[in-house]
């Protein structure tokens, strides 16, 4: 779709090391970033790559309808956040925006982006990046050791993470942050907008 509309040439990357080894050698002039990335997660790689050049632009296409990872993206320096559940026409739309200098972020989620500032008190806000990535896969159904298989972890690195999310947010039992990570949507699965293929 974007060799069609841009005529671009596209390189793929599957990992965090790929991604920066590339955006790094051939400096492009968009990189669209998946948060869902083997190895490190999406927001370290954005955070690698915006090290190695802090002018690269960088989309995120994300499946996180959750408007806390589109704030924490944009707070790491990307130039837009689109959900891969839009419609193909929408990121197109935020590739031409961001290339001419500005910044998107998906219809769906830009309010409540908008309205993160206005809830100070959500604890979901003193998380970090890592650890709100942590509680993503654990809402997807995966134990301790598949986290760390997902990100590139040590077992024992997840499991003091999750220790420290539990305490961040004044919670007891693993299952108690998985039933949060679902009901905030922290998932990728959004109730709001399902849609069948």
């Amino acid at each position: 779709m974007l060799e069609q509309a841009f005529g671009a040439e596209i390189h793929e990357a599957g990992s965090c090391r790929e991604a920066c080894g590339i955006a790094g050698n051939l400096m492009p002039d968009l990189v669209v970033l998946d948060l869902s990335l083997p190895g490190a997660g999406g927001l370290q790689a954005l955070d690698l790559i915006r090290a190695q050049n802090t002018a690269q632009r960088v989309l995120v296409f994300s499946m996180h309808p959750n408007p806390m990872f589109a704030a924490r993206a944009i707070q790491a320096g990307a130039r837009g956040y689109v959900v891969k559940s839009s419609p193909p026409e929408e990121l197109l739309t935020a590739i031409r925006e961001i290339i001419a200098g500005g910044v998107y972020i998906s219809h769906d989620l830009a309010k409540e982006v908008a309205l993160l500032s206005l809830h100070e008190g959500d604890p979901l806000r003193e998380l970090s990046s890592r650890e709100l990535e942590i509680m993503s896969l654990l809402g997807r159904g995966n134990d301790l050791a598949g986290v760390a298989d997902a990100l590139g972890l040590s077992y024992k690195t997840v499991a003091n993470n999750v220790t420290q999310i539990k305490t961040k947010l004044s919670v007891r039992h693993s299952g108690e942050l998985i039933r949060m990570a679902i009901e905030r949507e922290l998932t990728g699965a959004n109730p709001r907008n399902k849609t069948t293929t």
